[in-house]
């Protein structure tokens, strides 16, 4: 018994021993200051992000600050609200310069003490993981043309991608029946609508103040349908993250670098383009469906035309199906659309030509009527919760207001080519005192009065209660014109009175800068309250131009006078690829909860 006793005695001894050996291998880095230590991209995610540790302190009032690489830069600071540090056990640095020995500030309250402390922060540069064959650059460049200075402390953040030729070994087949229709088993569906993200923020001096690693949502190196998709649909949520899309799944991210994502539910697929957050926390996810029956009974993945809505743990509460709620289906504007841009699937080959819709088109992520084609091409969801509706962007259709029970409250678009039921639900123009403007079928209307086309960004403007959109304007009037240099692209907002069922045109800009502002495909727009402008994306200018790099086209237009308060260039890395969408990033709003 005593020797049980005294060898029981000396192995915890010498265990102990052993762990404190072990352990000083791994003690942890010094105090940067009152608090803990510094830690650099915390989820390894974001390089130009840091963390400094609470150190089991509980500091009140935070504040940062990033200061300015030269006199002219641009400070970024921010307050730091108490659920942000709690769910990080630190206080996050935002806006870090890449490559760079960055100086930061810290202001907080520390046991009634007032303290000030300053860090020193190295960071790497930033990397494009995807570069291939090219001769023009490994990135974007920006190039800032005007700057108001009211406006310094702006920052964008650029929602875009790199193309690589990873993005064609992933293809639905061999999933559907065809009956006597084509079937295009390398096109079906659009899976294969997918490339590396270039994601980042901008100060207004065009220096980078935030990268998202590419790997860390998408991964080409592997084939793996989980890990690809366009990453896009941003949103800033209100709750410190913004909502993403990417292929097979939806869900947050933050600027920290931190990634919560869901995948579809079972019988869906593709989604892009949007994600957006209820006020009731659910999801708006644009996606669309596999093995689906159409009206001919072929088995089709369909093309862009699903709306599901998640709850928070993954539920589908609902779908709107516009293969139902917008039959038949009209093809007016499809046959007047140049067919190089029909979607991001940009074709050089194809521009200036227009599309027949053949009745035997093959299935697939192609211009055509009818489920299993690109009928819809819904690009942007805005929720109303004044009726609990949802109002969709569909590209090659106009846009719609659609109920909770699935009808068609109104639609924004010239008349040609509507069935009887759906030609009642489309809005009368009216000019600014209320009188109704004569319009063709093809959407010329008298009194200045101008339709939107091929359109993106449908997004209700609360603070004027009107409705804007980034007006692409291809197929304008419902047909190409003489020369493509007379094509043009506009911000626009509209007061639409849904008991009257009329729209008028309140304010609009682009038109008067003509072809040199002509963005064909994505791009968005939305009304800054804070500074009473229209801040918007053209995402594709230079598109056609070839060889040239196509110009992604930041700018806020002052609402009153129209003049430009800000316009900077992002320059594609590769010729003739376009971007997606820009937006103002607000760090009090990611950060001060």
């Amino acid at each position: 018994m005593k020797m049980k006793t005294l060898s029981l005695s000396i192995f915890t001894v010498l265990g102990a021993a052993s762990l404190s050996v072990a352990a000083s291998g791994f003690l942890p880095a010094p105090p940067a200051g009152q608090l803990g230590s510094l830690v650099v991209d915390p989820y390894g995610n974001s390089p130009l992000t840091a963390i400094v540790n609470l150190g089991s302190k509980h500091p009140k009032d935070v504040n940062v600050t990033v200061h300015k690489k030269t006199k002219d830069g641009v400070d970024i600071s921010y307050p730091v609200g108490q659920v942000t540090m709690n769910t990080n056990d630190g206080v996050p640095i935002f806006g870090l310069y890449e490559n760079y020995k960055n100086k930061v500030t810290l202001s907080y309250t520390l046991d009634g003490k007032k303290v000030k402390e300053d860090y020193t922060v190295f960071t790497s540069a930033v990397a494009n993981h995807y570069i291939d064959s090219r001769n023009v650059a490994p990135r974007h460049d920006i190039v800032v043309k005007t700057v108001d200075p009211k406006f310094k402390d702006r920052l964008y953040m650029v929602n875009s991608h790199t193309y690589t030729a990873q993005g064609t070994d992933l293809l639905w087949a061999g999933h559907g029946k065809a009956k006597g229709i084509i079937q295009d088993a390398a096109t079906a569906g659009s899976m294969a609508f997918e490339n590396a993200p270039l994601t980042y923020a901008i100060d207004t001096k065009g220096e980078i103040r935030w990268w998202l690693d590419q790997n860390a949502v998408y991964n080409a190196k592997d084939i793996n349908i989980n890990e690809r998709g366009y990453f896009m649909g941003f949103h800033d949520t209100g709750a410190g993250g913004y909502s993403f899309v990417k292929g097979q799944q939806y869900g947050e991210f933050n600027l920290l670098g931190k990634i919560d994502s869901h995948r579809l539910p079972r019988g869906y697929v593709d989604a892009s383009h949007e994600n957006k957050v209820m006020p009731n926390g659910h999801f708006l996810v644009r996606a669309a469906k596999a093995n689906y029956i159409n009206s001919v009974g072929d088995e089709v993945h369909t093309v862009r035309d699903q709306i599901l809505e998640m709850d928070k743990d993954g539920n589908l509460a609902d779908v709107w199906d516009l293969n139902v709620i917008l039959d038949p289906y009209r093809d007016a504007l499809l046959s007047s659309l140049d067919m190089g841009a029909v979607c991001m699937n940009v074709d050089l080959d194809a521009a200036g030509e227009t599309a027949e819709m053949s009745i035997d088109a093959p299935y697939g992520d192609l211009p055509g009527v009818g489920a299993g084609r690109n009928w819809a091409h819904t690009n942007s969801i805005e929720y109303d919760a004044s009726d609990d509706s949802i109002i969709l962007s569909l590209r090659h259709q106009g846009v719609a207001k659609v109920t909770r029970d699935k009808k068609v409250k109104w639609i924004i678009a010239p008349s040609m080519g509507w069935n009887k039921d759906l030609a009642k639900k489309l809005l009368h123009p009216i000019d600014s005192k209320g009188k109704k403007q004569k319009c063709n079928e093809s959407g010329v209307c008298d009194g200045g009065f101008e339709f939107v086309y091929t359109q993106h960004a449908a997004f209700l403007n609360d603070a004027k209660g009107t409705l804007t959109v980034f007006d692409n304007g291809d197929g304008r009037d419902m047909t190409q014109p003489a020369m493509p240099t007379m094509k043009y692209s506009r911000f626009v907002e509209y007061k639409i009175n849904e008991k009257n069922m009329t729209i008028e045109q309140v304010w609009s800009y682009g038109k008067e800068r003509g072809y040199e502002w002509y963005s064909p495909i994505t791009s968005n727009v939305e009304y800054r309250q804070d500074k009473n402008t229209m801040f918007g994306f053209g995402g594709s200018v230079n598109l056609f131009e070839p060889g040239e790099r196509t110009v992604g086209k930041i700018n806020e237009i002052d609402y009153k006078s129209k003049k430009v308060k800000v316009e900077i260039d992002v320059l594609s890395d590769k010729p003739n690829t376009p971007h997606y969408r820009a937006l103002i990033v607000d760090p009090a709003s990611q950060f001060g909860k």
